[in-house]
């Protein structure tokens, strides 16, 4: 089952944040009072043209931009996963997107219908003491097994909340596409279809732009896509393979003109090089990047730690 929250890191309350992380994770004193003055001295205006309305102070949320955003969700949805847990199902969160899943016999499929609604209940009744909100218009079920007991899945819908759900056969969780059965048929066909569309948008611009310009737009259009969660494919049916080979014989095609009795493998052989090697420089300058911004961060945090340091050294704790 997948679940959504209504706005979800713009609804964190500063107050019952804090209580988190004093109960939880012990974070009392001079820290939680860092954290405290992070969250809750914050104010915001809107700006439209020439006009500013006036200032108002932000009681909820977590600051955006901001390395910290994401870190204090999840601290403040820590308990969250145990309650799901307690239920013996797993859960699977990706900031406000929750994945809860579980496994049963064929004829216990009815108790665990029974076993996610209560939990389900739970769970809604535990955002609303900490002030989140459970959008159950977004939420979806999917049942999987093999494709020869496809006919053993239950049909009837699970309630959620005052909701009844309806099964579906497919799924798309973080942009990967989930058949019932497992076989990724509709992901492949729906990549397919896409990198085909945006081969024949570059085949209209081929004769305007260099053959390096359209090798660019190929591997950052085109290949990245095949790319992206290609570890899902691993095991896939042959044919579906040969689709997604079909859309590297025509990107290699579309780059490297020649005529249709030349062997392809020496034209993907060149495609995928230069994919490999923009990928890793690509891969290198994001590491170098991400050196330096954690220096940087490190010698901000230490100036920072420092001068509160003086700060709080001068002035009383309350």
């Amino acid at each position: 089952m997948q679940q959504d929250l209504i706005a979800a890191f713009d609804t964190v309350d500063h107050h019952i944040l804090l209580q988190h992380l004093e109960r939880s994770y012990g974070i009392t004193g001079l820290v939680r009072q860092w954290l405290k003055s992070y969250l809750v001295v914050r104010c915001q205006v809107v700006r439209t043209g020439s006009s500013t309305s006036t200032l108002a102070r932000i009681l909820c949320g977590v600051p955006q931009r901001s390395v910290l955003r994401p870190i204090l969700f999840l601290l403040y949805t820590a308990d969250f996963l145990l309650l799901i847990k307690g239920h013996g199902l797993c859960p699977h969160l990706y900031a406000g997107d929750t994945q809860v899943y579980g496994l049963c016999r064929p004829s216990a499929t009815l108790e665990f219908q029974n076993s996610i609604s209560t939990c389900v209940d739970d769970v809604a009744r535990w955002m609303r003491s900490n002030r989140l909100q459970l959008n159950t218009v977004k939420s979806e079920v999917l049942w999987s097994t093999s494709s020869r007991r496809l006919h053993l899945l239950p049909v009837s819908p699970i309630r959620v909340r005052t909701d009844q759900v309806m099964p579906v056969s497919v799924v798309r969780n973080l942009g990967i596409y989930m058949d019932a059965d497992v076989s990724m048929r509709s992901h492949v066909s729906k990549t397919v279809a896409a990198c085909f569309a945006i081969l024949r948008q570059l085949r209209s611009i081929r004769r305007s732009v260099p053959r390096s310009v359209l090798q660019s737009l190929v591997l950052s259009l085109v290949l990245q896509r095949l790319d992206y969660g290609n570890a899902t494919l691993t095991g896939i049916p042959s044919h579906l393979i040969k689709r997604v080979q079909s859309v590297l014989v025509s990107a290699a095609w579309l780059v490297f003109p020649a005529s249709r009795y030349v062997r392809i493998t020496p034209l993907l052989t060149v495609l995928l090089f230069w994919y490999t090697y923009s990928y890793t420089r690509q891969l290198r300058r994001t590491l170098l990047w991400n050196s330096i911004s954690h220096l940087l961060t490190r010698l901000a945090s230490v100036s920072a730690l420092h001068r509160h340091h003086r700060l709080w050294s001068h002035a009383p704790v309350f």
